[in-house]
């Protein structure tokens, strides 16, 4: 059987298809999700009414950002003073890190530059901080091959894309490289056209 074959697997227990948001505690909702709007480009979305509570969901690159006030500045940990690029993250991808240096120094934003490299594939990653200090890297991560260390453990249910539902419920479909990215791209262009609709 080759590496880029199909092969079965039984139904994983979690039917899982993307990540969907990361949410953030804040100290001010307003002041977050400006930054979020002016440094990243996200957009503010519509919040489901039925919350008691102050916060905003923002959007953009196929994932959510949801912001939530916090109850009293104790819930949440001091801005560390040292940029630690070992400290939780997460990460976007970007198509120009000159330019990413630059914006960020002409927004006066603080970050830490790194490099890595892996056979001669080198990675350039920044590091900074939002308003309540949870970390940000910016990258150039897709220069460096995703390379599975078991024979395929890349996932992908097939779904029909008319009602984006998975079309088998007894089994799931499980392809290596070149499908997984193909399914990939075919969902992104299906959120693409769900959000300009």
């Amino acid at each position: 059987m080759g590496v880029f074959e199909e092969i079965e697997l039984p139904t994983p227990s979690l039917p899982l298809l993307s990540l969907n948001h990361v949410s953030f505690l804040c100290k001010s909702v307003s002041d977050t999700a400006k930054f979020y709007q002016e440094v990243l480009g996200f957009m503010l979305i519509k919040r489901p009414s039925s919350f008691n509570f102050e916060g905003a969901w923002l959007f953009n690159y196929g994932i959510g950002i949801h912001l939530l006030q916090c109850n009293s500045a104790g819930d949440i940990r001091e801005k560390p003073i040292v940029i630690n690029p070992k400290d939780n993250h997460i990460s976007f991808q970007c198509s120009d890190m000159d330019l990413v240096k630059i914006k960020l120094k002409e927004m006066g934003m603080e970050y830490v530059s790194a490099v890595v490299e892996e056979g001669g594939v080198k990675v350039d990653q920044l590091f900074f901080h939002d308003p309540d200090g949870y970390m940000i890297e910016i990258c150039n991560c897709d220069n460096l091959p995703v390379l599975p260390l078991s024979p395929c453990p890349l996932k992908s249910a097939y779904m029909d894309s008319s009602n984006r539902k998975l079309s088998s419920l007894g089994s799931m479909k499980v392809h290596c490289a070149m499908d997984v990215e193909a399914q990939m791209m075919e969902n992104l262009i299906l959120d693409m056209i769900d959000f300009t609709m």
